[in-house]
């Protein structure tokens, strides 16, 4: 039987602690100031190496997922494999548990996730700034998932910075089980931006804190007003969330998702009670860097910094 080389590795969802909104580029997105946190929800990917073939095959537990090259997947392990001039077949299988289209990144942590695994089960390391770079090149999301815990992100968010942890947290996500689509949500934002007479102003925006949120408490998410104006339900969902007790409730990118945080089990077992029955609903908690790095391969030897 030839040699096949296969590792596990979890791929972490993500909330957006904080999500301002400056200004339209040149290049025709928006620049960012957003805090990311990651989060104990994750898909599961299989990857493996076989020195005797050449293809690239993706399988995923859901059939509404896509397996070819329109897969972040499969466009990391492409990618991967021209900047290591690899030829080795991969095989990767996803179980997939984190909702798509609903803000919490799990396309963009899929891709980093393989890239880190490709990596750890060839010794090929591509050093941090040429990984970053593939980051880059594959999505605005992707980066901060070469980081983990919390992190700052600027530009289209692919700029990536670490910040301190906040303790850690108790975490409920609710998905109506729809998405919001990020290009119209910055159109309906942005249409705002162009009106002085709404609370979208730019320079009213650009006028605000870009960091927020330096303990656990409210945060604000620019493109909240714009997609509960769309989604009331949305919103009314968040105010219970808050009624409830939750430290903070937001919502996470441009949606669907809704994410809120408690200080105790109590608090969050009150919550479930405020969810719609026929949305889906997480409990998980926030990660660390470090928990998220102790976590993210069943054996634990893999060195971000390498």
């Amino acid at each position: 039987m030839p040699l096949r080389r296969l590792v596990r590795v979890r791929a972490f969802a993500k909330i957006n602690l904080s999500l301002r909104v400056l200004r339209r580029r040149v290049d025709g997105y928006h620049e960012l100031r957003s805090i990311y946190q990651t989060i104990a929800l994750a898909d599961r990917l299989e990857v493996e190496i076989d020195p005797h073939s050449y293809g690239l095959d993706l399988q995923c537990d859901d059939p509404q997922v896509p397996t070819g090259p329109a897969n972040l997947i499969h466009q990391a392990a492409s990618a991967w494999r021209r900047a290591l001039r690899d030829r080795r077949g991969i095989r990767i299988r996803l179980e997939k548990r984190i909702p798509t289209g609903a803000g919490l990144g799990g396309g963009s942590s899929d891709a980093a996730a393989t890239l880190l695994a490709l990596e750890h089960l060839t010794g090929d390391r591509l050093g941090l700034n040429e990984r970053l770079a593939l980051a880059v090149a594959l999505g605005s999301d992707v980066p901060l998932f070469l980081l983990g815990g919390r992190v700052l992100g600027c530009g289209r968010g692919e700029e990536v910075y670490p910040l301190p942890d906040l303790p850690p947290r108790r975490c409920l996500v609710v998905f109506p089980g729809f998405s919001v689509s990020t290009e119209e949500a910055f159109r309906w934002l942005s249409s705002g931006l162009t009106d002085a007479s709404t609370r979208y102003n730019m320079e009213k925006i650009g006028t605000r804190s870009l960091l927020p949120l330096l303990k656990w408490g409210p945060a604000e998410n620019d493109l909240e007003p714009v997609v509960f104006a769309k989604w009331p339900e949305l919103a009314r969902c968040k105010r219970r969330f808050i009624q409830a007790g939750a430290e903070t409730a937001l919502l996470t990118g441009t949606g669907s998702a809704l994410y809120a945080v408690f200080d105790s089990a109590k608090q969050m077992s009150a919550a479930r009670g405020h969810i719609p029955p026929e949305w889906k609903f997480f409990e998980t908690r926030t990660l660390s860097r470090a928990g998220y790095w102790r976590r993210l391969f069943n054996d634990g030897k893999f060195s971000r910094c390498s």
